[in-house]
């Protein structure tokens, strides 16, 4: 038995859900344990693409729980909207279970998150527009609904009435928007709370209960860690913890329950939205990292901007994730490349750096110091072990293993299932193995 947290190790967008996919396989309970909508994994399976933003992948596996934590934010038009979309496809979702004090996305997060983003101008963040931070914002002024407020109309309409006064007041006045009616988002979300009752448990206690019943439990993350509230290229962050500690928070369990940490980490490197990149590229290159990885965003559908490697950051992910093991992703997006530059450190104001500078505006001048590495240019999407991959992918992977001081576990190389190579089942196989890389 193993519990463990699957993390993103960049910026996010690295592939976490098809390596949560692939581990749901060996878990019992798979939970989300923090972020919204803002969030979102495409899964191929048998040629079928799906595309989730809320619900864990590993509700494709009839036996599998799937629990939202109260970590999460919920808009319950979008899950429901997912669920639709997974009953069509034939899909048993009778594993969902949601957090009942998990909170709730409502009309005007989304309406105030758009605007404060268009007021911000050139300094805008690159906010998806969803409502996630205005979730959170309100959710710590102690003015927030939770899941279980929609389960009752006269509860609701009581917890909203202040709430929806003083954003309609921030609408109207500052803003020059439409008011919200109370009734009319009282009828709205009452009715999505209707049917979402049926999925509706107390979180904390269904982790404790798989835990203590020694189930193998699997702590999904949304985004990556450099865009951590805390730990991330603040301002230009998500509003709460993609880091393996926020799974204890989002989830309410203790670090003691948590046996392992995976992180998932492109072969290459990605952001979306504003914020320094120091490993950008530009031009040719950028575009063929960008078409070859189909780099747009699952929820904006906006263009990734694409980079090389960047070691530092990723050593910045192992340290403050206490990674045991790495998934590496989309290696065959550098099949075609006759060399590959690796960042191994920064350049700041004339100075040498090896560490994640916590200031943004230190970050943001920092320059790549790059290793300059030879590609393979052949295939390997085929590969399905490692004596299959080329001399010189098999050198880049050691590379970059060294680099960040820990071994690599998995490494895929297409968006499909079958398309992955499993160097140590990280469940279940020895903790900090050194794999034969």
């Amino acid at each position: 038995m193993a519990n463990v947290v699957v993390i993103g190790a960049q910026w996010g967008d690295e592939g976490k859900g098809k390596i949560t996919d692939l581990l749901s396989r060996s878990a019992d309970v798979v939970v989300r344990y923090q972020g919204g909508v803002n969030a979102g994994h495409t899964i191929v399976v048998d040629d079928k693409v799906l595309k989730l933003h809320l619900i864990p992948s590993g509700i494709l596996y009839p036996d599998t729980i799937c629990l939202i934590g109260a970590g999460t934010v919920i808009d319950p038009g979008v899950m429901l909207r997912e669920l639709d979309m997974l009953l069509e496809n034939g899909i048993d979702i009778s594993g969902l279970q949601v957090a009942s004090t998990a909170h709730v996305t409502m009309p005007y997060h989304r309406l105030l998150d758009r605007a404060m983003e268009e007021r911000r101008g050139e300094r805008r963040i690159g906010t998806t527009g969803r409502g996630i931070g205005p979730t959170y914002a309100d959710k710590s002024q102690r003015s927030g609904i939770r899941v279980i407020d929609l389960m009752d109309p006269d509860r609701l309409r009581d917890r909203l009435q202040d709430p929806l006064a003083e954003k309609n007041d921030l609408l109207t006045s500052v803003f020059g928007l439409e008011p919200l009616d109370l009734e009319a988002v009282v009828e709205e979300y009452a009715g999505y709370g209707r049917r979402l009752a049926p999925h509706v448990v107390d979180g904390t206690r269904a982790v404790h209960d798989a835990a203590r019943n020694r189930k193998n439990i699997l702590f999904e993350g949304a985004q990556g860690t450099l865009l951590d509230l805390d730990h991330g290229t603040y301002p230009y962050v998500t509003s709460s913890n993609p880091v393996s500690g926020g799974a204890c928070v989002g989830a309410g369990v203790g670090p003691t329950l948590i046996d392992r940490v995976i992180g998932v980490a492109k072969a290459y490197t990605t952001r979306v939205g504003e914020g320094p990149f120091p490993t950008e590229l530009q031009g040719s290159l950028n575009d063929h990292l960008c078409d070859r990885g189909g780099e747009f965003g699952t929820t904006t559908g906006r263009r990734r901007r694409c980079g090389w490697f960047d070691g530092v950051i990723g050593r910045y992910a192992v340290e403050v994730n206490g990674l045991d093991c790495l998934a590496i992703t989309k290696l065959d997006v550098l099949d075609e490349l006759s060399e590959i530059q690796v960042c191994v450190a920064y350049e700041l104001d004339g100075r040498r750096i090896e560490s994640f500078p916590g200031s943004a505006d230190d970050f943001a001048r920092c320059r790549p110091v790059f290793e300059t590495l030879p590609g393979w240019q052949c295939s390997t999407a085929d590969c399905r072990r490692l004596e299959e991959l080329p001399d010189t992918a098999m050198a880049y992977l050691r590379f970059l293993a060294e680099l960040m001081e820990v071994p690599i576990a998995i490494v895929s190389l297409g968006a499909n299932r079958d398309q992955t190579i499993v160097v140590e089942d990280p469940i279940h196989g020895p903790k900090r193995a050194l794999l034969s890389l």
